[in-house]
């Protein structure tokens, strides 16, 4: 009884249908690229649309403001425009809890009412803190149980320790990714282009 060849060799008769993958870290690398170029070419279009639509001159954003964002995460985080930018870049990596953890507790130092305050703080406890957490930060266990301790009867410096690594992990870590990102250097010829248009 005869066998059909291609039923022995079906590489030899239909290699197409056996296509061979791309290296996994080429195709990382790629989509990593593709995906923060698109979402600088949307956040810039989103953040033109709002600054330019503004009825007052000094609110807009410039090329010289984008330029200095690059002098430290200090003058980035102190620029509206800056931290918006800074936090959609972090969630586009799935790495925001650092950046959310800072900023919620630069809210609750502004708190006045203690029973606000405890409510808050537990609140930032258990979403940021507290191991297993769902946005757990990455601090020292000491850091960790000494929070514990304070949140029973918090003040408004009782995320402080934590509030200081974080800013320092996000200055050597999330800060150079995002200076060296596909969405920054977008923003940066946007503006460039438009400052060279105007000029002309």
């Amino acid at each position: 009884m005869a066998v059909d060849s291609w039923a022995i060799s079906p590489r030899s008769t239909m290699p197409g249908l056996i296509p061979q993958p791309l290296p996994t870290h080429f195709n990382m690398d790629r989509d990593d690229y593709r995906r923060n170029k698109t979402l600088g070419k949307n956040l810039m279009c989103r953040l033109k649309c709002l600054f330019t639509s503004s009825s007052a001159p000094e609110s807009r954003l410039s090329l010289e403001d984008t330029q200095q964002w690059s002098q430290s995460l200090e003058r980035l985080l102190g620029s509206k425009y800056g931290l918006a930018t800074f936090r959609t870049f972090l969630k586009s990596e799935f790495s925001d809890e650092n950046i959310e953890f800072w900023l919620k507790c630069e809210d609750y130092k502004k708190i006045t009412s203690s029973h606000k305050m405890s409510s808050k703080a537990r609140k930032i406890f258990e979403q940021f803190v507290e191991a297993e957490s769902p946005k757990e930060i990455n601090i020292d266990y000491q850091t960790r149980e000494e929070i514990k301790r304070k949140v029973k009867s918090p003040t408004p410096q009782c995320f402080d320790e934590a509030q200081k690594i974080v800013y320092g992990l996000m200055e050597r870590d999330s800060y150079p990714r995002f200076l060296r990102s596909e969405m920054y250097k977008t923003l940066l010829e946007s503006f460039a282009a438009n400052a060279d248009n105007a000029q002309t």
